[in-house]
């Protein structure tokens, strides 16, 4: 009877062992595959423009790029306020298409946020802006 209850407790011992040795392979596998899918998501995005779309039945799949969030430029300091005798006549144009501006930046921000494209955002800024020039210059 002492050899078998012996006997058990080797097996049970290298049971334990070869599970704790799986446990850490599968985990490594896992940190291997996760690491993979986000180098063709950073890969994907780069080149695409766009993020690649999760299968169904993963609800979120969630990163930090290896590069980090991009430095944000300082913002410029405010201008000096002119004078009220010296303020030029506001161009009635001007007024509508700098809501616009205001909105589409609003736009970006929580693209950017959200971690979707911005590319059509920022053409549209870029258009709005443009706008804006050629008004300034009639």
């Amino acid at each position: 009877m002492k050899d078998v209850i012996s006997e058990y407790h080797r097996w049970k011992q290298q049971g334990e062992g070869l599970r704790a040795e799986a446990m850490r392979a599968m985990e490594t596998r896992y940190r291997d595959l996760l690491t993979e899918a986000i180098q063709i998501a950073e890969e994907y995005r780069a080149d695409f423009g766009v993020g690649l779309k999760l299968p169904a039945g993963v609800t979120q799949f969630e990163y930090k790029s290896a590069g980090g969030k991009k430095p944000k430029a300082p913002a410029p300091a405010p201008a000096p306020a002119p004078a009220p005798a010296a303020a030029a006549p506001a161009d009635p144009k001007l007024g509508p298409l700098e809501k616009r501006l205001a909105a589409a930046q609003k736009k970006l921000e929580a693209a950017k946020a959200a971690g979707t494209p911005t590319k059509n955002l920022e053409d549209k800024i870029y258009e709005i802006e443009d706008e804006i020039r050629l008004a300034k210059l009639r």
